[in-house]
């Protein structure tokens, strides 16, 4: 039995106001070229299909084009979806009547039966082979509270919910496959990446030891990069298929090919190449005038939808309300789009010390702004700054 694990597609999103459909596009193509090349017979896809609980029309379409064409190209192939932190859990389920025709299962709802328990079997998936069940999915979405069993923590209530569904297919002969959407202890994440960092703050980091040593496989979705979990080969994470962010732009993009035999496990990375790039220049912020050296070796060309994405970074010493103009002129003519200019200023050590609440609403705002303008360019806000900030509080001030 051949499985594909993907997970994080973020259907809908913009990178720095640039559309990524034609990207995403691309991808689904590739996807839909991978399971009928390798005659895979279950797509398991670890949520947050859409960047957002409220796709627009335009994303909606894209996923069930997706989902009709991949059925009806491999009608053998069946499809089971978990909801992400991103998505609409009752949105992604809404179709289940339909999708149920296409052999696609959605869980993104955790039901109660009558008298208030966990509904286990809804989220127990059979994945079949020659009709017949060859493997069991734990079909776990993200979990919020009052999903899990009664627990004293986050961390305590999702390892209830495994073990839960576990003691109810631990006795049957085929092969467990579990499946959720959450964020492992020891994981690497991007440096500065918070598109990764968005789920319960501080509670999301569960321990890898939750799924059983007798699961099979373990399909993670949330964090981008491609990666097993604690030396344990089978519990993965496919990583998203493009960059979310700069701080992704070194990550290889992927989804995960598992061939099930008798008493055996295969797992193999199938590399994807995005048909777009991420740049930084430089890789550490430099002065303007080196930046723009740095921009004129920049490969000279018209602009298409495959450009890579620029990241510019500059190094500051006092305000400068004319670098986007400079940088703009100094990319005239070349083939890149640029998505995010940031000015930083030279690092400085930082003095913290705890205050009351009563001193804190003694503070005078002008004296934090004029704290931080001297932190970050060295030196005492101008006048003119001084009483415009000053005016703009005064009108503001209850």
């Amino acid at each position: 039995m051949k499985i594909i694990h993907t997970a994080d597609w973020h259907l809908g999103q913009t990178f720095y106001e640039y559309d990524r459909k034609k990207e995403h596009l691309f991808f689904l193509k590739w996807l839909k070229a991978q399971v009928k090349t390798l005659s895979v017979d279950a797509l398991l896809i670890a949520g947050d299909i859409f960047d957002s609980q409220n796709p627009a029309a335009e994303s909606q379409k894209i996923f069930y084009k997706f989902l009709r064409e991949i059925t009806t190209e491999t009608p053998h192939l069946q499809i089971v979806i978990i909801a992400g932190n991103h998505d609409s859990a009752a949105r992604l389920e809404a179709p289940n009547p339909l999708f149920e025709e296409m052999n696609i299962t959605v869980r993104g709802v955790v039901r109660r039966t009558e008298v208030g328990d966990i509904d286990c079997e809804h989220l127990i998936v059979p994945l079949y082979q020659r009709a017949k069940p060859a493997a069991w999915c734990l079909a776990v979405p993200y979990l919020r509270q009052g999903d899990y069993p009664p627990a004293e923590s986050y961390a305590q209530g999702v390892e209830k919910m495994f073990a839960l569904l576990y003691e109810q297919v631990k006795e049957r002969p085929e092969p467990i496959i579990a499946m959720g959407h959450l964020q492992t202890t020891g994981a690497e994440i991007s440096d500065d990446d918070r598109s990764e960092r968005v789920i319960i703050g501080g509670l999301e980091s569960i321990s890898s030891d939750i799924f059983s040593k007798n699961f099979t496989y373990t399909a993670l979705g949330h964090l981008h990069r491609s990666q097993r979990i604690a030396k344990r080969d089978n519990v993965r994470y496919s990583g998203a298929p493009l960059p979310m962010s700069f701080a992704e732009k070194n990550n290889k993009q992927s989804v995960t090919l598992i061939t099930l035999a008798e008493n055996d496990i295969a797992i193999e990375t199938i590399p994807f190449e995005p048909p777009v790039k991420l740049m930084s220049i430089p890789n550490e912020p430099l002065p303007l005038a080196e930046v723009l050296q740095a921009i004129a070796k920049l490969p000279e060309g018209t602009i298409s939808d495959t450009s890579p994405y620029l990241e510019v970074k500059i190094l500051i010493s006092e305000p400068e309300p004319s670098l986007r103009y400079y940088v703009e002129s100094a990319l005239n003519n070349k083939s890149v789009r640029l998505a995010r200019l940031v000015a930083l200023s030279p690092k400085t050590e930082r003095q913290t010390t705890s205050i009351t609440f009563e001193d804190f609403q003694k503070i005078n705002p002008m004296d934090v702004a004029g704290d931080i303008f001297k932190r970050r360019f060295g030196e005492t806000m101008p006048e003119g700054m001084k009483n415009l900030l000053h005016s703009v509080i005064q009108e503001v001030a209850p």
